[in-house]
């Protein structure tokens, strides 16, 4: 159920309130949603996957990424969450692709190798070699 990308960071769809206290079992400290709430009828909303995770003993995020894409706002919120977390860290959106394009970005504005992001990604199951551009800029290796 859980996608991992490195040691510090692991991909999901979306999560359930139970799983939250899934993935602090298996060692994870910090969540986040990247699913705007209302995108589907049945998603739990952002709150009540909050609620799980203070429950649970883990830091929470909501970093929403909806149809309109990917902005610098949301990369930034990203980077600080892979910055401020203690340990790894999980985020989930409906498939698993948002949360794995997020940290992506997010990555490769922390001097992230765009390659290997890209090669991490595919481990994983993520395809993001279009991306690879908009990495490099990030990177500054354009």
């Amino acid at each position: 159920m859980f996608i991992r990308l490195t040691d510090s960071i692991s991909v999901a769809p979306q999560l359930a309130p139970a799983d939250i206290a899934l993935a602090a079992s298996q060692g994870f400290t910090s969540i986040v949603n990247n699913r705007p709430d209302s995108e589907a009828p049945d998603q739990p909303t952002s709150a009540t996957i909050a609620a799980a995770a203070e429950a649970a003993g883990l830091r929470y995020a909501h970093i929403p990424i909806d149809q309109s894409g990917y902005g610098q706002p949301q990369i930034d919120a990203m980077g600080e969450e892979l910055g401020a977390t203690t340990g790894p860290l999980l985020a989930f959106c409906r498939s698993g692709t948002r949360s794995t394009s997020l940290w992506a970005l997010a990555f490769a504005a922390r001097d992230g190798d765009p390659e290997s992001i890209v090669a991490t990604a595919a481990a994983g199951g993520y395809d993001l070699s279009a991306m690879l551009p908009a990495l490099r800029r990030l990177a500054g290796q354009d």
